[in-house]
């Protein structure tokens, strides 16, 4: 099990959230030389994207570009 420090765990935070997915070993993340956090991977890799989860679902009524806001706003 690989052992940093926080420090150099912000400096190379993706690099190593990389190799733990990769590796699959767990990163110990220390403050002072006591243990603050591990970093392993989820099992079974991680989750799907969310991405397009809302398509289909919501309609735009409208056109907000061209809409007259005079009447809202102090000009």
């Amino acid at each position: 099990m690989q052992t940093m420090g926080v420090s150099e765990f912000k400096a190379k935070c993706i690099a190593v959230l990389k190799e733990a997915s990769r590796t699959g070993e767990p990163v110990v993340v220390t403050r002072r030389g006591r243990p603050l956090a591990r970093v392993e991977p989820l099992p079974g890799g991680a989750p799907p994207a969310r991405l397009g989860a809302c398509r289909g679902r919501m309609t735009i009524h409208g056109d907000i570009v061209h809409a007259d806001t005079s009447e809202d706003w102090e000009v």
